[in-house]
């Protein structure tokens, strides 16, 4: 099993162990943890192994010719868009950020270019009205993962040969960073929402409230912006609204800084916006 070297967290700054190295301790898998994939000791111990085929899912690191070329079979990645839709990083956070109505899972072979290689197999997946970032990873990783087995399966037995992707359609998924997460409420009320559930749960929605960071949960669109300005804050028996380019929103739950996170209205009843008060001012 290969895996990403333990690394410090928490409160603490303890070593913990990456998800996949814990699985793999406790199934009795020996654990391969290179500082780097280019390392000349990973490489040896790896081609020693005698691999004949690697797969592989977010491992999060570019795989370099020396050890692409180990397998007999090459490495099979399994990646959460349909390609050539969304290479990248952040596929699933960026197909909702768009408005995607449709996405999937993919495997294909790796090669040097980023998610470039020849396609193995598809699944598709039909993006709901309110799933956020963390629903359809959860979904597409179940059924990415039966994808992945029969594709191994596929290549054990002779009957599966990867298909070049097309080469038009293509788009770009870099990683989502906290920056990229920051509400603009001049957007229109449903693009808010969508780029809202793209990056719950992380890293997270958040907008500023006098002068501090108020993270935020999945908005609701509203048609009518009911007069209100983009970030102008509204608090009514209809809920906690806030105006956006067009129409508005109301807010979810939020988590003001250094708190828990606690439903919208409650966050108001302390907060007590004053008339014309905006977030991300």
């Amino acid at each position: 099993m290969l895996t990403r070297p333990d690394a410090r967290a928490g409160r603490g700054r303890r070593e913990v162990r990456s998800p996949v190295a814990q699985a793999a301790d406790a199934a009795g898998v020996p654990v391969l943890q290179p500082p780097s994939p280019r390392d000349p000791a990973f490489l040896e111990e790896f081609a020693a192994l005698g691999v004949d085929c690697a797969p592989v899912v977010a491992y999060g690191a570019l795989v370099p010719p020396a050890a692409l070329d180990v397998p007999v079979h090459g490495w099979v990645n399994l990646h959460f868009s349909l390609l050539p839709a969304w290479r990248g990083a952040a596929p699933v956070q960026h197909a909702l950020m768009a408005g995607d109505e449709v996405t999937g899972a993919c495997t294909f072979r790796l090669e040097q270019g980023l998610d470039t290689g020849p396609v193995y197999g598809v699944v598709t997946e039909e993006v709901r009205p309110r799933d956020t970032a963390g629903d359809l990873l959860e979904r597409l990783a179940v059924s990415g993962a039966g994808l992945l087995v029969a594709t191994l399966d596929g290549i054990a037995d002779g009957s599966l040969e990867p298909v070049p992707q097309p080469a038009e359609g293509i788009s770009l998924a870099p990683k989502v960073e906290t920056a990229d997460a920051r509400v603009d409420w001049a957007l229109p009320a449903h693009v808010v929402d969508r780029r809202v559930r793209g990056v719950t749960p992380a890293p997270g929605a958040w907008t500023t409230w006098r002068g501090e960071r108020l993270r935020l949960g999945p908005v609701e669109p509203l048609p009518t912006s009911l007069g209100l300005a983009p970030g102008e804050v509204s608090v009514g028996a209809s809920g906690v609204l806030v105006g956006t380019g067009r129409g508005c929103v109301r807010l979810g739950q939020v988590q003001p800084a250094g708190k828990k996170l606690l439903p919208a209205p409650d966050w108001a009843r302390g907060a007590r916006p004053a008339d014309g008060e905006r977030v991300g001012a």
